[in-house]
């Protein structure tokens, strides 16, 4: 999922955006950003179907890899003229690599091994009022009283999940150690959603290959150090199909999905679109997994639903950078 949040400036607050939007079927924005939670959906699918069969961080580091190949002949005019500004941010770009892209992606395959799909996808729903902490704890950042409810709320989901609906798992805390470290890299994520207001205004290419070479370059010594150790990849037909989804659509295709549907409708009419992953991961999960939706899931995801809704409808609507991505 994996996605990129972007709480930059409304396309109703631009001038002439609905103007600029394509007619085209596969240009309908709606459409775009369906897609783009679909192929994250399938991001949480094939890493759970390939668990044992692909060593997590190395799959982090394929993941990242192709697509650092695949952007740079389109990136690189672009790169020449933004480098300037990334030198100058470099520091906040390197932190942005490291956790929205490297750490991450890894741990969410590597709780991958140990939890469900539908567990990561219904936990992934957590992320919207994570990243309204995490603005108010780094950036201080307004936090009304109807969002804390709602971020109170959310947790509570957060618990019916990990806790299984039971309330003697969750009086003695045997948590599956996996969902909770799914939460904490929700949270992850969450502090690099809240810090892309830091990033500086460059073309989204430009900012897409740098995130790639980012991640492919802090996630490999630890892929190495993997296979090292004796995991490595199977040669294997289910193998090749994974790793060919893993760097083109949940990386490629789904950020450029989400990216052109956020400049023609605006992130915060786009954002809601994230709860469709839960939705499509646990169909997907049902059908070529064969995992179980039980009640708690259905409970779970309700909950983080509400305390979602309750916190965004709570706080005024607020441009969070500088400028938007080109």
């Amino acid at each position: 999922m994996a996605v990129e949040p972007d709480t930059r400036q409304e396309a109703g607050d631009r001038p002439g955006a609905a103007e600029h939007a394509p007619s085209s079927i596969l240009g309908n924005p709606y459409l775009l950003l369906a897609l783009a939670s679909l192929f994250w959906s399938g991001n949480h699918i094939v890493g759970r179907a390939i668990s044992g069969e692909v060593p997590p961080i190395g799959l982090s580091t394929v993941r990242w890899l192709v697509p650092a190949l695949l952007l740079w002949p389109f990136a690189r005019p672009h790169l020449k003229r933004d480098w300037p500004l990334m030198r100058a941010h470099g520091g906040i770009m390197l932190w942005l690599g490291f956790t929205g892209g490297a750490l991450f992606s890894a741990l969410q395959y590597v709780g991958l091994q140990y939890t469900t799909a539908v567990n990561v996808s219904v936990l992934n729903s957590l992320v919207p009022v994570l990243i309204l902490a995490a603005g108010a704890m780094i950036f201080g950042d307004r936090v009304r009283r109807a969002q804390v409810a709602g971020i109170a709320i959310s947790l509570a989901g957060v618990l019916v999940v990990i806790a299984k609906g039971s309330l003697d798992t969750f009086l003695t805390l045997s948590f599956n150690w996996a969902d909770l470290l799914i939460v904490f890299n929700m949270a992850t994520f969450a502090i690099y959603a809240a810090c892309l207001r830091l990033r500086p205004p460059i073309h989204w290419l430009s900012f897409m290959f740098a995130l790639s070479v980012m991640s492919t370059a802090m996630s490999l010594p630890f892929a190495l150090w993997e296979a090292a150790a004796g995991a490595t990849f199977r040669p294997t037909v289910l193998t090749a199909v994974a790793l060919g989804y893993v760097a083109i659509f949940p990386s490629v295709f789904a950020f450029a999905a989400w990216n052109r549907g956020v400049e023609v409708i605006g992130a915060g009419r786009a954002g809601p679109f994230l709860h469709l992953i839960p939705i499509f991961t646990a169909v997907l999960s049902i059908t070529l997994l064969g995992e179980p939706l039980f009640a708690f899931h259905l409970i779970g995801f309700g909950t983080i639903l509400l305390g979602v809704w309750l916190a965004a409808s709570g706080g005024p609507r607020v441009a969070s950078g500088p400028g938007r991505l080109r």
